[in-house]
């Protein structure tokens, strides 16, 4: 893991085509946001670590995972344009109850918890853009909490595909996808070819039509 300051950010300008910054807190921010790479395989936080950063995945993969009877268990993925921390860790200073590790090379730009809370209470457009963001976390949040209550895998696995963008599916190994739908791997194996298969039977039903 390396830490770079730079003087120009790939986080100001998505932020800004969210919403319009001032120059004051773009010059803020360009003072405060940190760029780090990580290596595949490392961590930028482990269980019980505190993370105090609120990372933007410039380019990469990364997932958020518990350990259970050991077991990983997989609950989250997020990749590029996307944010990602340890919810207790940021907002609660507390140890984070998940490790967030990158599943690729990973490039993150990333702001403390000190920073962003001088950036709220000093601009008014950042109170306006963290709310954006946070209906969006929000949003999501409810996406997954409900695939997790679908009953079946296969109506897990169909979700999935209606939320989750076509780079994480692409992207994302089949151990680990497994262990978000919790399900067994040769489960999600069954039901990727009985999904490839249905697509090609519509296929010719419709060649022969």
């Amino acid at each position: 893991m390396s830490n770079t300051k730079y003087k120009s950010y790939y986080s100001i300008v998505m932020l800004n085509s969210v919403y319009p910054l001032s120059k004051a807190l773009n010059k803020f921010l360009s003072e405060s946001l940190v760029c780090t790479h990580y290596k595949k395989g490392e961590y930028i936080v482990k269980q019980d670590g505190v993370c105090n950063r609120l990372h933007l995945i410039r380019q990469g993969l990364v997932r958020g995972y518990f350990d259970y009877d050991n077991k990983e268990i997989t609950t989250w993925v997020s990749t590029d344009n996307q944010m990602v921390t340890s919810i207790l860790g940021y907002f609660s200073n507390q140890p984070a109850q998940e490790n967030i590790q990158c599943l690729e090379e990973t490039y993150t730009e990333s702001l403390s918890y000190e920073d962003m809370h001088y950036a709220l209470d000093n601009f008014k457009e950042m109170s306006i853009l963290n709310r954006i963001l946070m209906e969006e976390y929000y949003v999501f949040s409810e996406h997954r909490a409900f695939m997790a209550r679908i009953p079946t895998a296969r109506g897990r696995y169909k979700y999935f595909l209606k939320i989750m963008s076509p780079q994480i599916i692409d992207r994302l190994p089949k151990k680990y996808m497994a262990s978000l739908l919790n399900m067994r791997p040769e489960t999600l194996s069954r039901i990727e070819n009985s999904f490839e298969y249905d697509l090609k039977s519509k296929s010719k039903l419709t060649y022969i039509k």
